[in-house]
């Protein structure tokens, strides 16, 4: 894909995503379920983090764009090592599993992740930009051009790492809160959860290695941006 189609389709999509974020974070307070939105608001939710994530790989990725077009290609490769070890080790694996789990989980008991509350402040739309379209850009991101994978190890120890935070903030809000941000947490025992969270921990892995699949067997071994 050229430059300058890449530069458009980056802006578009970084534009798509600063309109969702805005639209999800600026619901009025008195609009939001009591139930919902406690202790940490809207950023206890990894959907609407994901959200960020992918505004600002698109961000960078359009400045990655912009510094090509204008032949700045030293300022542009540092710009691209930073755009591939987004996309590769967070906005892939992260946007995969916001969508496949969270339909999974809707199709099995909806108030588990979703509650019936939330359909008459959230719009349709809006669910399924959060829930839904996640899946469909990052694939189409693969297609448009071939990122540059970190090597296993520091690819998994940067995911691992990042799991490790958002676990970590749930359980924070867990202790101050005595509320789980998902009601499907409350289900568990200390050790289920701890077995939830591993096994969520090993598909969003999977999902990692599914990306590099991908990249691979759609631009070959050796064929990296540049």
């Amino acid at each position: 894909m050229e430059v300058s189609t890449l530069a458009a389709y980056h802006c578009l999509a970084f534009v798509w995503y600063f309109f969702v974020t805005y639209s999800i974070t600026h619901i009025k307070t008195e609009e939001r379920p009591s139930e919902v939105f406690l202790y940490g608001g809207q950023w206890k939710y990894l959907t609407v983090l994901n959200l960020v994530l992918q505004a600002v790989f698109y961000g960078v990725s359009f400045l990655a764009d912009v510094l090509r077009l204008i032949k700045k290609l030293r300022c542009a490769k540092c710009i691209i090592s930073s755009r591939d070890l987004l996309f590769s080790v967070l906005a892939f694996p992260v946007s995969t599993f916001v969508c496949i789990s969270f339909w999974t989980l809707y199709t099995y008991n909806r108030e588990l992740v979703y509650p019936r509350s939330l359909d008459e402040v959230i719009p349709l739309w809006l669910n399924h930009a959060m829930h839904t379209a996640v899946l469909p850009f990052a694939l189409l991101e693969i297609l448009a051009l071939p990122h540059r994978y970190p090597a296993k190890k520091k690819g998994l120890i940067l995911l691992g790492f990042v799991a490790f935070l958002y676990i970590s903030w749930v359980l924070w809000i867990y202790s101050v809160t005595g509320e789980w941000v998902y009601p499907l947490f409350a289900l568990f025992s200390p050790p289920g959860l701890a077995a939830f969270f591993a096994g969520s921990l090993a598909i969003i892995i999977s999902f990692y290695n599914f990306g590099e699949f991908l990249n691979r067997m759609i631009w070959g071994q050796s064929k990296f941006s540049s």
